[in-house]
């Protein structure tokens, strides 16, 4: 699978703890990363600079939802599992 047009839900919705260039302190989670362009679209795709975080994500059916489903079924998966993997929520 293959990332969908105009979604950014994995750079939006997870926090990320470790720099990003812009964002020396990474990003509180539902905060659209500072990386992310007009079209959804990761400026550090394929970059060093890029949070191994975010190499780490890859689209699937589970994460990313049907077609017709579209970006706000990928945000609220994401913000789900960033819920259920905080501190404490063990």
């Amino acid at each position: 699978m293959e990332c969908r047009q105009h979604c950014g839900a994995c750079c939006i919705a997870p926090s990320i703890n470790s720099p990003i260039p812009g964002m020396p302190h990474g990003k509180p989670a539902g905060v659209p990363c500072i990386q992310l362009d007009e079209a959804y679209r990761c400026k550090l795709f394929g970059q060093p600079q890029r949070p191994a975080f975010c190499g780490g994500l890859s689209p699937s059916l589970e994460m990313c939802g049907e077609e017709q489903q579209g970006r706000e079924y990928a945000i609220q998966w994401l913000s789900a599992l960033e819920r259920a993997t905080q501190p404490g929520n063990a």
